[in-house]
């Protein structure tokens, strides 16, 4: 009987101004969007990338929202199709969100067009729908938006009878 190894995956935040990193994330771009976006400025934000082994296998990027106040605006994600189905999104999106926190960011928003996977990887990772007051894309796009602030819990571990 054979043994089915699951790959392993690391995610590091790296510099969107280093030289290198920039042609990776560039490549990974280029092979995951197809054209269908344009390359963002890498050296606006924060980048992470994923490694199967050593190599890059997905990307995301954050950077300040221009559209809402103390809020992250997750900019991008690419995962090599070959690497679908390891809830790389769902890392990536997290790894933003810890970034997010201690940028001071009281919530990230988004937004995706045609894309179910990603709108179901919002879902899954708590993000709701919402229609923002300047809306900045297509008639058909769904905004996402999650809130950072930890709110205290209505339910107490302690019995308010004596």
């Amino acid at each position: 009987m054979s043994e089915v190894m699951t790959p392993t995956y690391r995610i590091r935040e790296v510099d969107g101004r280093d030289d290198e990193i920039v042609d990776i994330l560039t490549e990974l771009h280029r092979m995951t969007f197809l054209g269908g976006a344009s390359v963002p400025p890498f050296d606006r934000g924060h980048w992470w990338l994923a490694y199967c082994e050593a190599t890059p296998v997905a990307f995301a990027g954050v950077v300040p929202s221009t559209h809402v106040r103390e809020a992250g605006y997750f900019c991008r994600v690419g995962v090599l199709q070959r690497h679908w189905g390891h809830r790389l999104q769902l890392r990536l999106m997290r790894a933003i969100e810890m970034r997010a926190r201690r940028n001071g960011w009281t919530c990230m928003v988004s937004d995706t067009t045609g894309n179910v996977v990603s709108a179901n990887n919002f879902i899954r990772a708590g993000y709701r729908l919402y229609w923002p007051l300047y809306p900045w894309a297509f008639p058909d796009t769904l905004y996402w938006r999650k809130s950072l602030i930890s709110v205290p819990s209505s339910r107490s571990t302690h019995s308010k009878r004596r």
